[in-house]
């Protein structure tokens, strides 16, 4: 057997800068990512398995079980105070994240898929979107003529709106 040697590049090629994200719709208007960091799962989930709970604030739709783990589920356009979902539906399309040790279930009206970036490309959002949005929000991204939101899973797990202290 001959002996090759290998030489490795002092620093490791980077083939992909970007970043990946899921892409979804909160409502006909606004389209938002989250990063793949904090996705665990995109799921469709019947309206009966989430288990509504009363006196809780409107967007917390209720508990349901994912995994053999009971988690919470918000509404996640009616938390940033967008128009919410319509609740005729017989299924709700959640996007399961985690940070750190809470998971939590974000229903959202539609998810459309991945998509990547570059960190570089999120802009500020302050004078883009309404203020109310902007402690949710890393940035903003103009992406083939559409501005996506650019979502920070840990400031929705940590809101203070869905906190009862």
């Amino acid at each position: 057997m001959t002996s090759t040697n290998i030489t490795l590049p002092s620093k490791p090629i980077q083939n992909n800068l970007a970043d990946g994200y899921l892409k979804f719709q909160l409502n006909q208007q606004t389209t938002a990512v989250l990063s793949m960091k904090h996705t665990q799962e995109a799921i469709i989930v019947p309206i009966e398995s989430i288990t509504s709970i009363p006196n809780m604030p409107p967007c917390i739709l209720g508990l349901m079980n994912w995994r053999s783990r009971i988690n919470w589920v918000v509404d996640l356009p009616r938390m940033l105070n967008l128009e919410s979902l319509d609740y005729r539906l017989r299924q709700y399309n959640a996007i399961i994240i985690r940070v750190e040790s809470l998971v939590l279930g974000l229903v959202v009206q539609e998810i459309k898929g991945t998509t990547k970036f570059a960190a570089d490309a999120i802009h500020s959002p302050i004078g883009q979107v309404a203020s109310s949005l902007v402690p949710y929000l890393c940035g903003c991204v103009v992406q083939q003529e559409e501005i996506l939101l650019v979502l920070d899973a840990q400031a929705i797990v940590q809101s203070s709106i869905l906190r009862s202290d």
